[in-house]
Protein backbone atom coordinates (compact mmCIF):
# COMPACT_ATOMS: atom_id res chain seq x y z
CA UNK A 1 0.00 0.00 0.00
CA UNK A 2 1.13 3.71 -0.84
CA UNK A 3 1.93 6.18 2.02
CA UNK A 4 0.02 8.52 2.60
CA UNK A 5 0.98 11.98 0.78
CA UNK A 6 2.60 14.89 2.77
CA UNK A 7 0.80 18.08 2.70
CA UNK A 8 2.74 20.93 4.73
CA UNK A 9 0.10 22.43 7.50
CA UNK A 10 -0.22 25.91 5.05
CA UNK A 11 -1.05 23.81 2.17
CA UNK A 12 -3.91 22.15 4.38
CA UNK A 13 -4.88 25.32 6.14
CA UNK A 14 -5.27 27.36 2.62
CA UNK A 15 -6.97 24.71 1.38
CA UNK A 16 -9.11 24.27 4.51
CA UNK A 17 -9.85 28.09 3.51
CA UNK A 18 -10.70 27.78 -0.12
CA UNK A 19 -13.09 25.08 0.85
CA UNK A 20 -15.14 27.33 2.99
CA UNK A 21 -15.75 30.41 0.06
CA UNK A 22 -12.86 32.00 1.30
CA UNK A 23 -10.41 32.37 -1.28
CA UNK A 24 -13.16 34.26 -3.21
CA UNK A 25 -13.37 37.64 -3.12
CA UNK A 26 -15.99 39.16 -2.12
CA UNK A 27 -18.71 40.58 -4.70
CA UNK A 28 -18.04 43.55 -6.18
CA UNK A 29 -21.60 44.62 -7.38
CA UNK A 30 -25.21 43.60 -6.21
CA UNK A 31 -25.70 40.58 -3.85
CA UNK A 32 -28.71 38.57 -5.31
CA UNK A 33 -29.66 34.89 -4.43
CA UNK A 34 -27.63 33.20 -6.66
CA UNK A 35 -25.00 34.37 -4.30
CA UNK A 36 -26.59 33.05 -1.49
CA UNK A 37 -27.19 29.67 -3.46
CA UNK A 38 -23.42 29.24 -4.01
CA UNK A 39 -22.50 29.90 -0.25
CA UNK A 40 -25.20 27.36 0.87
CA UNK A 41 -23.92 24.86 -1.30
CA UNK A 42 -20.39 25.07 -0.53
CA UNK A 43 -20.63 25.19 3.09
CA UNK A 44 -23.71 22.66 2.90
CA UNK A 45 -25.26 23.86 6.15
CA UNK A 46 -25.67 27.26 8.41
CA UNK A 47 -26.17 26.39 11.81
CA UNK A 48 -29.07 28.25 13.70
CA UNK A 49 -28.68 29.13 16.97
CA UNK A 50 -30.48 31.85 19.18
CA UNK A 51 -28.43 33.94 20.45
CA UNK A 52 -28.54 37.72 19.23
CA UNK A 53 -25.70 39.16 20.35
CA UNK A 54 -24.43 40.72 16.75
CA UNK A 55 -27.74 39.17 14.86
CA UNK A 56 -28.64 35.93 14.62
CA UNK A 57 -26.26 33.36 14.03
CA UNK A 58 -27.25 32.13 10.67
CA UNK A 59 -26.93 35.64 8.99
CA UNK A 60 -23.09 35.86 9.90
CA UNK A 61 -21.10 32.84 8.02
CA UNK A 62 -22.44 34.28 4.59
CA UNK A 63 -21.82 37.97 5.69
CA UNK A 64 -17.87 36.59 6.07
CA UNK A 65 -17.80 35.16 2.50
CA UNK A 66 -19.94 38.00 0.66
CA UNK A 67 -19.87 41.24 2.73
CA UNK A 68 -22.82 43.26 2.87
CA UNK A 69 -26.24 41.51 1.31
CA UNK A 70 -29.28 41.46 2.21
CA UNK A 71 -30.88 39.09 4.87
CA UNK A 72 -34.15 39.71 3.86
CA UNK A 73 -33.09 37.29 1.08
CA UNK A 74 -31.33 34.63 3.32
CA UNK A 75 -35.44 34.51 4.97
CA UNK A 76 -36.97 34.53 1.62
CA UNK A 77 -34.85 31.03 1.17
CA UNK A 78 -35.42 29.62 4.46
CA UNK A 79 -39.10 31.18 5.41
CA UNK A 80 -40.96 31.97 2.53
CA UNK A 81 -43.04 29.80 0.30
CA UNK A 82 -42.45 31.23 -3.00
CA UNK A 83 -38.71 31.42 -2.83
CA UNK A 84 -38.44 28.30 -0.35
CA UNK A 85 -35.01 27.05 -1.20
CA UNK A 86 -33.71 26.26 2.29
CA UNK A 87 -34.71 23.98 5.20
CA UNK A 88 -34.62 23.62 8.96
CA UNK A 89 -33.58 20.10 10.38
CA UNK A 90 -30.54 18.78 13.04
CA UNK A 91 -27.80 18.74 10.19
CA UNK A 92 -25.17 20.35 12.49
CA UNK A 93 -26.94 21.16 15.31
CA UNK A 94 -30.42 23.12 14.81
CA UNK A 95 -29.70 23.66 11.23
CA UNK A 96 -30.58 25.14 7.62
CA UNK A 97 -29.95 23.26 4.83
CA UNK A 98 -30.31 23.48 1.30
CA UNK A 99 -33.81 21.56 -0.46
CA UNK A 100 -31.15 18.54 -1.89
CA UNK A 101 -29.99 17.75 1.67
CA UNK A 102 -33.85 16.67 2.21
CA UNK A 103 -33.78 13.23 1.20
CA UNK A 104 -30.25 12.19 2.65
CA UNK A 105 -31.61 13.10 6.50
CA UNK A 106 -34.64 11.35 5.59
CA UNK A 107 -32.90 7.69 7.60
CA UNK A 108 -32.94 9.89 10.50
CA UNK A 109 -36.70 10.73 10.56
CA UNK A 110 -37.23 7.23 10.07
CA UNK A 111 -35.19 6.54 12.94
CA UNK A 112 -37.04 8.56 15.09
CA UNK A 113 -40.57 7.32 13.71
CA UNK A 114 -39.50 3.80 14.34
CA UNK A 115 -38.03 4.50 17.77
CA UNK A 116 -39.93 2.02 20.94
CA UNK A 117 -40.07 4.19 23.79
CA UNK A 118 -41.20 1.37 25.73
CA UNK A 119 -37.98 -0.36 25.13
CA UNK A 120 -36.27 2.66 26.67
CA UNK A 121 -34.48 2.36 29.92
CA UNK A 122 -34.13 5.65 31.57
CA UNK A 123 -31.58 3.91 34.09
CA UNK A 124 -29.79 3.75 30.77
CA UNK A 125 -30.83 6.86 28.73
CA UNK A 126 -27.77 8.29 27.14
CA UNK A 127 -26.39 4.33 26.44
CA UNK A 128 -29.64 3.28 24.85
CA UNK A 129 -30.01 6.22 22.61
CA UNK A 130 -30.16 5.59 19.06
CA UNK A 131 -27.70 7.77 17.30
CA UNK A 132 -29.23 8.08 14.18
CA UNK A 133 -31.32 10.93 16.15
CA UNK A 134 -30.50 14.27 16.66
CA UNK A 135 -32.74 16.35 19.51
CA UNK A 136 -31.98 18.36 22.01
CA UNK A 137 -32.14 16.84 25.98
CA UNK A 138 -35.20 18.35 26.96
CA UNK A 139 -37.25 16.79 23.82
CA UNK A 140 -35.56 13.46 24.50
CA UNK A 141 -36.18 13.28 28.19
CA UNK A 142 -39.97 15.03 27.53
CA UNK A 143 -40.43 12.51 24.84
CA UNK A 144 -39.71 9.74 27.58
CA UNK A 145 -42.50 11.38 30.53
CA UNK A 146 -45.12 12.38 28.11
CA UNK A 147 -44.82 8.22 26.72
CA UNK A 148 -45.86 7.17 30.07
CA UNK A 149 -48.14 10.08 31.05
CA UNK A 150 -49.90 10.90 27.83
CA UNK A 151 -49.27 8.76 25.38
CA UNK A 152 -51.79 10.35 22.90
CA UNK A 153 -50.33 13.80 22.77
CA UNK A 154 -48.19 13.82 19.75
CA UNK A 155 -51.08 12.61 17.96
CA UNK A 156 -53.30 15.09 19.21
CA UNK A 157 -51.14 17.78 18.19
CA UNK A 158 -50.22 16.68 14.79
CA UNK A 159 -53.93 16.92 14.28
CA UNK A 160 -53.97 20.47 15.60
CA UNK A 161 -51.28 21.21 13.52
CA UNK A 162 -52.96 19.66 10.36
CA UNK A 163 -56.20 21.76 10.97
CA UNK A 164 -54.52 25.25 12.50
CA UNK A 165 -50.94 25.52 11.10
CA UNK A 166 -48.62 26.92 10.90
CA UNK A 167 -48.71 27.13 14.43
CA UNK A 168 -46.73 28.61 17.46
CA UNK A 169 -45.90 26.19 19.87
CA UNK A 170 -47.31 28.46 22.40
CA UNK A 171 -50.50 27.97 21.12
CA UNK A 172 -50.60 24.40 20.08
CA UNK A 173 -52.82 22.82 23.03
CA UNK A 174 -55.14 20.47 21.60
CA UNK A 175 -57.48 22.12 24.53
CA UNK A 176 -56.99 25.59 22.97
CA UNK A 177 -56.12 26.48 26.46
CA UNK A 178 -52.68 28.30 27.00
CA UNK A 179 -51.11 27.40 29.77
CA UNK A 180 -48.06 29.19 31.75
CA UNK A 181 -44.40 28.25 32.55
CA UNK A 182 -44.43 24.53 33.08
CA UNK A 183 -47.51 24.08 35.38
CA UNK A 184 -50.85 22.82 35.33
CA UNK A 185 -53.27 25.54 36.03
CA UNK A 186 -56.14 23.29 37.01
CA UNK A 187 -57.53 22.13 33.58
CA UNK A 188 -57.63 18.16 34.53
CA UNK A 189 -55.19 17.88 31.72
CA UNK A 190 -51.86 16.22 32.34
CA UNK A 191 -49.81 18.49 30.36
CA UNK A 192 -49.16 22.44 29.20
CA UNK A 193 -47.77 24.06 26.35
CA UNK A 194 -43.77 23.07 27.19
CA UNK A 195 -45.06 19.69 26.65
CA UNK A 196 -46.87 20.52 23.15
CA UNK A 197 -43.69 21.88 21.90
CA UNK A 198 -42.15 18.84 23.24
CA UNK A 199 -44.22 16.61 20.97
CA UNK A 200 -43.93 19.39 18.08
CA UNK A 201 -40.14 18.75 18.70
CA UNK A 202 -40.57 15.23 18.10
CA UNK A 203 -42.68 15.22 15.24
CA UNK A 204 -40.47 17.75 13.79
CA UNK A 205 -37.74 14.88 14.57
CA UNK A 206 -40.08 12.86 12.76
CA UNK A 207 -40.29 15.08 9.72
CA UNK A 208 -43.90 14.77 9.98
CA UNK A 209 -44.11 18.65 10.68
CA UNK A 210 -41.16 21.25 10.23
CA UNK A 211 -40.84 25.58 10.46
CA UNK A 212 -42.53 27.14 7.82
CA UNK A 213 -41.47 30.39 8.83
CA UNK A 214 -40.49 32.32 11.98
CA UNK A 215 -41.80 34.71 13.34
CA UNK A 216 -39.35 36.60 15.45
CA UNK A 217 -36.93 33.71 15.83
CA UNK A 218 -40.00 31.65 17.21
CA UNK A 219 -40.75 28.53 15.01
CA UNK A 220 -43.76 28.16 13.10
CA UNK A 221 -45.05 24.60 12.03
CA UNK A 222 -46.78 23.16 9.98
CA UNK A 223 -47.06 19.48 8.24
CA UNK A 224 -44.10 18.72 6.27
CA UNK A 225 -45.82 18.10 2.62
CA UNK A 226 -47.26 21.82 3.18
CA UNK A 227 -44.01 23.55 3.23
CA UNK A 228 -41.45 21.37 1.38
CA UNK A 229 -42.15 20.49 -1.95
CA UNK A 230 -43.41 18.15 -3.96
CA UNK A 231 -40.71 17.50 -6.00
CA UNK A 232 -38.49 17.14 -3.06
CA UNK A 233 -40.79 14.84 -1.26
CA UNK A 234 -41.01 12.84 -3.90
CA UNK A 235 -37.26 11.94 -4.17
CA UNK A 236 -36.82 8.50 -3.28
CA UNK A 237 -35.35 8.09 0.21
CA UNK A 238 -32.03 6.46 -0.36
CA UNK A 239 -30.81 3.93 2.59
CA UNK A 240 -29.55 5.20 5.54
CA UNK A 241 -25.66 4.27 4.40
CA UNK A 242 -25.85 5.84 1.01
CA UNK A 243 -27.41 9.01 2.81
CA UNK A 244 -24.09 8.52 5.05
CA UNK A 245 -22.08 8.29 2.15
CA UNK A 246 -23.31 11.71 0.56
CA UNK A 247 -22.86 13.52 3.85
CA UNK A 248 -19.33 12.33 4.06
CA UNK A 249 -19.10 13.84 0.46
CA UNK A 250 -20.53 17.01 1.38
CA UNK A 251 -18.36 17.18 4.64
CA UNK A 252 -15.52 16.45 2.65
CA UNK A 253 -16.13 18.82 -0.13
CA UNK A 254 -16.59 21.77 2.51
CA UNK A 255 -13.34 21.16 4.51
CA UNK A 256 -11.30 20.31 2.30
CA UNK A 257 -9.33 18.26 4.31
CA UNK A 258 -10.05 16.87 7.49
CA UNK A 259 -9.92 13.77 10.52
CA UNK A 260 -12.13 11.36 10.41
CA UNK A 261 -13.77 12.71 13.54
CA UNK A 262 -14.12 15.95 11.73
CA UNK A 263 -15.84 14.95 8.97
CA UNK A 264 -18.01 12.86 11.44
CA UNK A 265 -19.26 16.12 13.35
CA UNK A 266 -20.22 17.82 10.06
CA UNK A 267 -23.72 16.54 10.31
CA UNK A 268 -23.48 14.89 13.54
CA UNK A 269 -22.74 11.35 12.39
CA UNK A 270 -22.07 8.28 14.39
CA UNK A 271 -18.26 7.19 14.72
CA UNK A 272 -19.52 3.84 13.31
CA UNK A 273 -21.14 4.61 10.81
CA UNK A 274 -18.37 7.41 9.69
CA UNK A 275 -15.52 5.29 9.74
CA UNK A 276 -17.67 2.73 7.05
CA UNK A 277 -18.31 5.28 5.29
CA UNK A 278 -15.23 6.85 5.14
CA UNK A 279 -13.36 3.34 4.37
CA UNK A 280 -15.97 2.98 1.23
CA UNK A 281 -14.91 6.44 0.15
CA UNK A 282 -11.36 6.10 -0.18
CA UNK A 283 -11.64 2.38 -1.42
CA UNK A 284 -13.42 4.17 -4.35
CA UNK A 285 -10.68 6.73 -4.58
CA UNK A 286 -13.40 9.95 -3.85
CA UNK A 287 -11.27 10.50 -0.82
CA UNK A 288 -7.44 10.80 -0.47
CA UNK A 289 -5.87 10.26 2.72
CA UNK A 290 -3.44 12.89 3.44
CA UNK A 291 -0.96 12.93 6.29
CA UNK A 292 -0.59 16.70 7.24
CA UNK A 293 2.82 17.76 9.26
CA UNK A 294 2.60 17.99 12.89
CA UNK A 295 -1.08 16.58 12.80
CA UNK A 296 -0.98 13.15 14.68
CA UNK A 297 -4.45 11.82 13.09
CA UNK A 298 -4.82 11.12 9.78
CA UNK A 299 -6.51 13.14 7.29
CA UNK A 300 -8.77 12.76 4.20
CA UNK A 301 -8.10 15.40 1.04
CA UNK A 302 -11.30 15.83 -1.26
CA UNK A 303 -9.81 15.74 -4.44
CA UNK A 304 -11.27 18.44 -6.01
CA UNK A 305 -10.41 20.89 -3.74
CA UNK A 306 -8.32 23.90 -4.47
CA UNK A 307 -5.04 24.39 -3.36
CA UNK A 308 -4.57 28.00 -3.49
CA UNK A 309 -1.12 29.60 -3.09
CA UNK A 310 -2.60 32.38 -1.24
CA UNK A 311 -5.87 33.54 0.50
CA UNK A 312 -6.41 37.25 1.08
CA UNK A 313 -9.25 37.07 3.11
CA UNK A 314 -10.98 39.80 5.69
CA UNK A 315 -13.26 38.23 8.24
CA UNK A 316 -14.92 38.27 11.43
CA UNK A 317 -16.34 34.85 12.00
CA UNK A 318 -19.07 33.83 14.27
CA UNK A 319 -18.62 31.39 16.96
CA UNK A 320 -20.95 29.03 14.92
CA UNK A 321 -19.50 29.65 11.38
CA UNK A 322 -18.76 26.13 9.90
CA UNK A 323 -14.98 26.89 9.19
CA UNK A 324 -14.44 26.88 13.02
CA UNK A 325 -17.01 24.37 14.28
CA UNK A 326 -14.05 21.49 15.14
CA UNK A 327 -11.55 23.00 17.70
CA UNK A 328 -9.30 20.87 17.09
CA UNK A 329 -9.16 21.60 13.64
CA UNK A 330 -8.48 25.40 14.55
CA UNK A 331 -5.12 24.60 16.79
CA UNK A 332 -3.96 21.91 14.30
CA UNK A 333 -4.27 24.73 10.99
CA UNK A 334 -4.21 28.03 12.61
CA UNK A 335 -2.24 26.90 16.10
CA UNK A 336 -5.54 29.08 17.25
CA UNK A 337 -7.10 27.45 20.76
CA UNK A 338 -10.68 28.90 20.66
CA UNK A 339 -13.76 28.58 23.09
CA UNK A 340 -17.55 30.06 23.02
CA UNK A 341 -17.11 32.57 25.61
CA UNK A 342 -20.79 32.70 26.23
CA UNK A 343 -20.72 29.59 27.48
CA UNK A 344 -17.68 30.29 29.72
CA UNK A 345 -18.85 31.59 33.74
CA UNK A 346 -17.90 35.85 33.29
CA UNK A 347 -14.76 35.57 35.86
CA UNK A 348 -12.93 33.13 33.31
CA UNK A 349 -13.36 35.11 30.40
CA UNK A 350 -10.63 36.46 28.72
CA UNK A 351 -11.52 37.92 25.46
CA UNK A 352 -15.00 39.05 26.05
CA UNK A 353 -18.27 37.71 25.86
CA UNK A 354 -19.46 37.18 21.79
CA UNK A 355 -15.93 36.47 21.11
CA UNK A 356 -15.71 36.52 17.01
CA UNK A 357 -12.27 35.53 15.41
CA UNK A 358 -10.69 38.03 13.22
CA UNK A 359 -9.63 36.22 9.76
CA UNK A 360 -6.93 38.10 7.89
CA UNK A 361 -5.10 36.51 5.11
CA UNK A 362 -4.78 33.26 5.73
CA UNK A 363 -4.46 33.53 9.51
CA UNK A 364 -6.64 34.40 12.74
CA UNK A 365 -5.18 36.97 13.59
CA UNK A 366 -7.32 38.65 16.51
CA UNK A 367 -10.34 37.89 18.79
CA UNK A 368 -12.67 40.52 19.08
CA UNK A 369 -15.44 40.87 21.61
CA UNK A 370 -19.05 42.45 19.84
CA UNK A 371 -22.01 43.51 20.26
CA UNK A 372 -24.76 44.91 18.50
CA UNK A 373 -26.21 48.10 20.68
CA UNK A 374 -29.23 48.79 19.09
CA UNK A 375 -30.68 51.61 20.79
CA UNK A 376 -27.65 53.39 20.69
CA UNK A 377 -26.97 52.75 17.10
CA UNK A 378 -23.68 51.21 17.94
CA UNK A 379 -21.46 48.62 16.91
CA UNK A 380 -19.30 48.01 20.23
CA UNK A 381 -16.38 46.34 20.98
CA UNK A 382 -15.56 46.14 24.64
CA UNK A 383 -12.61 43.76 24.22
CA UNK A 384 -10.19 43.22 21.17
CA UNK A 385 -6.61 41.03 21.36
CA UNK A 386 -4.19 40.59 18.76
CA UNK A 387 -3.05 37.19 18.62
CA UNK A 388 1.04 36.53 19.39
CA UNK A 389 2.56 36.25 15.89
CA UNK A 390 0.52 38.91 14.61
CA UNK A 391 1.06 42.74 13.10
CA UNK A 392 -0.61 45.47 14.90
CA UNK A 393 -0.10 47.85 12.08
CA UNK A 394 -1.34 45.21 9.75
CA UNK A 395 -4.40 44.26 11.62
CA UNK A 396 -6.01 47.28 13.10
CA UNK A 397 -6.43 49.11 9.77
CA UNK A 398 -8.24 45.90 8.08
CA UNK A 399 -10.32 45.39 11.29
CA UNK A 400 -11.53 48.74 11.70
CA UNK A 401 -12.82 48.17 8.05
CA UNK A 402 -14.62 45.01 8.72
CA UNK A 403 -16.12 46.63 11.62
CA UNK A 404 -17.31 49.52 9.89
CA UNK A 405 -18.91 47.24 6.99
CA UNK A 406 -20.58 45.08 9.47
CA UNK A 407 -21.92 48.27 11.35
CA UNK A 408 -23.49 49.71 8.14
CA UNK A 409 -24.80 45.60 7.77
CA UNK A 410 -26.50 45.87 10.82
CA UNK A 411 -27.91 49.40 10.31
CA UNK A 412 -25.78 51.08 13.28
CA UNK A 413 -24.68 54.44 12.58
CA UNK A 414 -21.16 54.41 14.28
CA UNK A 415 -18.38 51.69 15.75
CA UNK A 416 -17.20 52.39 19.50
CA UNK A 417 -14.71 51.00 21.63
CA UNK A 418 -14.54 50.39 25.05
CA UNK A 419 -10.64 49.99 24.88
CA UNK A 420 -10.31 46.67 26.52
CA UNK A 421 -7.67 43.91 25.44
CA UNK A 422 -3.82 43.87 24.13
CA UNK A 423 -5.47 45.50 20.38
CA UNK A 424 -7.99 47.93 22.65
CA UNK A 425 -5.63 51.35 22.77
CA UNK A 426 -4.55 50.99 18.75
CA UNK A 427 -8.42 50.03 17.80
CA UNK A 428 -9.85 53.33 19.58
CA UNK A 429 -7.13 55.61 18.02
CA UNK A 430 -7.60 54.30 14.86
CA UNK A 431 -11.77 54.67 15.20
CA UNK A 432 -10.99 58.08 16.31
CA UNK A 433 -8.77 58.89 13.17
CA UNK A 434 -11.53 57.54 11.33
CA UNK A 435 -13.73 59.78 12.27
CA UNK A 436 -11.82 62.90 12.51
Amino acid sequence: MRSPEQISVDTARRIALAAQGFADPRPSGRIDVRHLRRVVDRVGVLQLDSVNVVCRSHYLPVFARLGAYPRETLDRMAWESRGRALFEFWGHSASLLPLSAFPLLRWRMQAATAFKWDTLSLARWRESWDPAIQAPWAVLSGMARLHRERPGLVDEVLALVAERGPVAARDANPDGVRHGNGQDIGTGQMWNWQDAKIALEWLFCMGRVTTAARKGFERLYDLTERVIPADVRSVPAPSAEDAQRELIRIAARACGVATEKQLRGYFGLNADHSKARIRELVDADELTPVRVAGVPQQMYLWPGSQQPGQVRARALLSPFDSLIWNRDRMLQLFGFHYRISIYTPEAQRHDGYYVMPFLLGDRLVARVDVKADRKDSVLRVPVANIEPDASEREVVGELVAELRLMADWLELDRVATDGGGSLGPALSQALISRRS
